[in-house]
């Protein structure tokens, strides 16, 4: 076999003008996030989307679905979503509060997405016992005590109002930008929570909250 290189001769032949068109196309990452809340939490999570899809649209997309089911409900959605989608997803983030889910539940949607991750798409089970607002409140400080989920709105706000950012209100459109510069702050104390939960089933770590494992996983896109 010749393994002389090619003349400059060469490069205008119609063999070689089909080697250099034939250029492999690389998909970017897809990541799929559904919710339990219609409101709160989409909003939260389409600014994310929108920084990320904007940015960089050829190495990561994101897709998301607030879709109001409860705990075991949320995941079939999911799973249907993931499926039937041309595109396939390497993270599906199944998002959900406990609230005052059966406990069975709450347990059951985590244990699902570990039986049901494989090689090429991995299933999370976000929680947060007992609500998001606790991964809201972490931005400003580190808060173990587990409260009814509506103390968590108060808290909120004052924290808030100490920072110039207004009051909370569910759904409010702005608050991944208005929580932005203190990610880093939240992801830490979520982690100093996870380690006192470390052991425990969802329903039984509260307060708890597993929304820093996506933020960590998307925060090189959001820097």
């Amino acid at each position: 076999m010749s393994l002389k290189p090619l003349k400059k001769t060469d490069m205008n032949k119609s063999w070689m003008k089909k080697r250099r068109d034939k250029q492999i196309k690389i998909q970017p990452e897809y990541h799929l996030i559904v919710t339990e809340g219609t409101k709160t939490e989409p909003e939260y999570f389409r600014a994310i989307r929108d920084i990320i899809n904007h940015q960089y649209k050829d190495r990561v997309q994101l897709d998301i679905y607030g879709e109001g089911e409860n705990t075991l409900n949320l995941f079939d959605r999911a799973q249907k979503h993931a499926n039937n989608s041309p595109n396939i997803y390497k993270h599906v983030w199944i998002v959900y509060d406990t609230d005052d889910f059966p406990s069975d539940h709450i347990n059951k949607t985590a244990q699902l997405c570990e039986n049901c991750s494989n090689d090429e798409t991995t299933y999370h089970a976000i929680w947060s016992n007992q609500c998001i607002e606790l991964w809201f409140l972490l931005h400003f400080s580190y808060f173990q005590s587990d409260i009814h989920r509506q103390e968590y709105w108060e808290k909120l706000s004052k924290s808030m109002m100490l920072y110039g950012l207004g009051t909370y209100t569910k759904g409010r459109s702005d608050m991944y930008m208005v929580l932005r510069p203190y990610l880093e702050v939240a992801i830490q104390n979520a982690k100093r929570l996870d380690e006192i939960n470390k052991g425990r089933k969802p329903s039984m770590a509260a307060p708890g909250t597993k929304m820093h494992e996506m933020l960590q996983t998307l925060k090189p896109y959001l820097d």
